[in-house]
């Protein structure tokens, strides 16, 4: 038999204020209201009740300031029945996904720009990327400077990436 301190132990581990309850409430709101930006195909492979699932489709029609508030804390409300973690866990992969792409397209672009500043640049670029045309890769690069020079449209600046990202996802 337990005695009645134990039991105030328990009780105390298991209790929640009112306060803490709400930053919870307010944190799967937040959750939720992410999920909202989120494409359809991304969230048929989260675990989604199929009455939260509407929910957010729903939220797209509503357009007053009022409506989407309660519609929010409504879908807050229903986020509860899920698995929080596992759903920001995905939210989070796809974020670094999304930075990881930005950040390598930028390399992309830092590539271009160093081969039509400086020639001497195709020397570590062929080393990268050893299946690159040394001679398709100076047209564009010349061409790319022609351009640059008589101010026109970048047309084979666009060219040179291109190319250059079509070697990178193909090598």
């Amino acid at each position: 038999m337990s005695n009645s301190f134990d039991d105030i132990e328990q009780f105390d581990e298991d209790f929640k204020s009112k306060t803490q309850l709400k930053r919870e409430m307010e944190a799967l709101q937040k959750l939720g209201a992410k999920l909202l930006d989120q494409k359809p195909d991304f969230l048929a492979k989260l675990p989604l009740s199929d009455k939260l699932l509407a929910a957010l489709e729903e939220s797209k029609r509503i357009k007053q300031r009022e409506a989407k508030r309660r519609h929010l804390q409504f879908i807050g409300k229903l986020m509860r029945d899920v698995d929080a973690e596992q759903i920001q866990q995905a939210l989070d992969r796809q974020e670094a996904g999304t930075q990881a792409y930005i950040q390598h397209f930028h390399k992309l672009e830092r590539w271009r720009d160093q081969l039509i500043d400086d020639e001497a640049q195709i020397t570590p670029f062929m080393a990268e990327y050893p299946e690159a045309d040394r001679q398709h890769l100076r047209q564009l690069i010349r061409n790319a400077r022609r351009e640059a020079t008589q101010n026109k449209p970048p047309a084979s600046s666009r060219k040179l990436f291109k190319y250059i990202r079509d070697l990178d996802e193909n090598g």
